[in-house]
């Protein structure tokens, strides 16, 4: 990933936030020479600088028969900055450009298709996303047909060894486009829009001491 300095983050809090927010990750490996891309909900865990991944995969999934280095990416908010939201008219600030929060996990994949594990981690992300839905199904072990439903995935454990975290908010502009583009993304109607906004409030803030 293409990642200036201005725009590198290298706070991990601010991975937990990108994967509490959205931990539906897209996984990438490599086979043969050739690319395999998955998109997938993960479990997030962190123990300081130690991040690990569990998921799992469809069983027929070509990926799920890779093992080895991977790459994994958390997404989060993004949105269109227009030239024409800035203060500073000099000529370098008058171009397009595109705010948004983005973490590459580069790190080693291992499977396991053991039934304990794979109901542990069916467990954990139908409990985690259940309660966000206002659902109530959870997985049950002692059902035989719950547990015969695991012969249908391969399970997964991602750990990171390398963590790029990008934050382009508009770090390499004056004090006053950022804060003039922050505010016009507020007024925006899509969600991710005030978001990136409210990333770019912060760092505002933490720079300048409010």
């Amino acid at each position: 990933m293409y990642l200036p300095r201005a725009f590198a983050e290298s706070d991990l809090a601010a991975l937990d936030r990108l994967a509490a927010s959205d931990s539906f990750i897209t996984l990438v490996t490599v086979h043969d020479g050739l690319p395999t891309v998955s998109h997938l909900p993960v479990l997030y865990r962190r123990d300081g600088d130690h991040v690990e991944l569990i998921g799992h995969w469809a069983r027929p999934n070509p990926q799920a028969r890779h093992s080895g280095p991977a790459l994994a990416i958390f997404h989060g908010p993004h949105a269109y900055v227009s030239p024409g939201w800035y203060p500073d008219k000099e000529e370098a600030a008058r171009v397009p450009t595109w705010n948004y929060a983005v973490a590459h996990l580069h790190g080693t994949l291992e499977t396991f298709d053991d039934e304990a594990s794979l109901a542990g981690v069916v467990d954990g992300l139908t409990g985690q996303h259940e309660a966000t839905v206002g659902g109530e199904w959870r997985f049950e072990f002692e059902r035989a047909d719950h547990r015969t439903q695991l012969r249908g995935i391969i399970g997964f454990r991602f750990i990171a060894q390398r963590i790029d975290l990008k934050f382009k908010l508009s770090q390499n502009h004056p004090l006053a486009n950022r804060n003039a583009v922050a505010a016009n993304l507020e007024q925006q109607r899509r969600e991710d829009s005030r978001h990136v906004a409210a990333l770019m409030r912060e760092r505002t803030d933490a720079s300048t001491g409010d």
